[in-house]
C-alpha cells in the first residue's frame, strides 16, 4: 500500500494567528518502506504522521493512500481506513487501564463489528506474535513498559494493516526495553509490513531503511538509511 502525498499544507488558528504546521510537503512511500520521521519540536513531525494516519486532512494539497484520494473522503470513509489499514503505537500506550491485555487488543476488532470467533482467534494471533501469550489476563498496571508497549502493537496488528505508524513507540522506555521493542519493529518489517514512525533518538532511526528529517514544515532531507533487509 503506497502513501503519495502532494504538495500538502496544513494551517491551524492559534490565538486568532495562523500557523503553517505543514508547508507544501511531497513524498512517497513505497509498500514495505521502513521509515523514520525525524526533526526538532515544532517542525511538523506529528501533524505529518497525523495526516498518514487519517486523523487529520491537508489544507491544500492531496494525499492518496493506495491511489485513492484520502483528502476528499468523509469521515466515516476515513474512520474505515483507520480500523483496517492503519495500525496505530504511541508513545503512551493508551491502553485502557481497566481492561485486560487481550479486551485492549481486541477492541479494535468490536468496532469492526467481527463475530466473537473471529475476534478471539485473530487477538490471540496478535498476542502471540508480540509474545504476550501468558499476559493475555493482565491489566496495564500488572505488566512492565515493554509488556505494555507490546500490548499496543499487538492492539495496532490485530486488524491486520499494511501500515504501522509509530509515534516515538520508545520514548517512555528504558535503554534495554526500548531495544527489544525496536527488534520486534525489525521483525514486523521482515514479514512485510510497512512501518512510519516518529522518533527524535538517531539510535532508534538506525533500525530504518530511510530517513525524514523536517524543519519549519518543509522536509529538510530525505536519504535512505541502510540497505533494505
Amino acid at each position: 500500500m503506497t502513501v503519495d502525498i502532494r504538495e500538502v499544507v496544513r494551517t491551524y488558528a492559534m490565538n486568532g494567528v495562523e500557523v503553517q504546521a505543514l508547508r507544501g510537503v511531497s513524498l512517497t512511500v513505497e509498500a514495505s518502506e521502513y521509515v523514520a520521521i525525524m526533526g526538532p519540536s515544532g517542525s511538523g513531525k506529528s501533524t505529518l504522521m497525523n495526516l498518514i494516519g487519517c486523523l487529520d486532512v491537508p489544507t491544500s494539497g492531496s494525499y492518496f493512500l493506495d491511489g485513492r484520494d484520502v483528502s476528499q473522503l468523509g469521515e466515516d470513509e476515513l474512520a474505515e481506513i483507520r480500523n483496517t489499514k492503519i495500525g496505530f503505537v504511541f508513545q503512551t500506550f493508551n491502553l485502557i487501564p481497566r481492561a485486560d491485555v487481550f479486551h485492549n487488543v481486541e477492541l479494535p476488532l468490536i468496532y469492526r463489528g467481527l463475530s466473537p470467533a473471529k475476534r478471539r482467534e485473530q487477538v490471540r494471533a496478535a498476542i502471540e506474535s508480540v509474545g504476550l501469550a501468558d499476559r493475555a489476563k493482565h491489566r496495564p498496571a500488572e505488566l512492565s513498559g515493554g509488556q505494555r508497549q507490546r500490548a499496543a502493537i499487538a492492539r495496532a496488528l490485530v486488524t491486520r494493516p499494511s501500515i504501522i505508524l509509530a509515534d516515538e513507540p520508545t520514548g517512555n522506555l528504558d535503554t534495554v526495553t526500548g531495544t527489544e521493542i525496536m527488534t520486534l519493529f525489525d521483525e514486523l518489517h521482515d514479514d512485510g509490513h510497512t512501518i512510519i514512525l516518529v522518533t527524535h533518538e538517531d539510535e532508534v532511526a538506525r533500525h530504518s531503511n530511510r530517513v525524514i528529517r523536517l524543519r519549519d514544515g518543509l522536509i529538510e532531507a530525505d536519504s535512505a538509511h541502510r540497505e533494505a533487509a
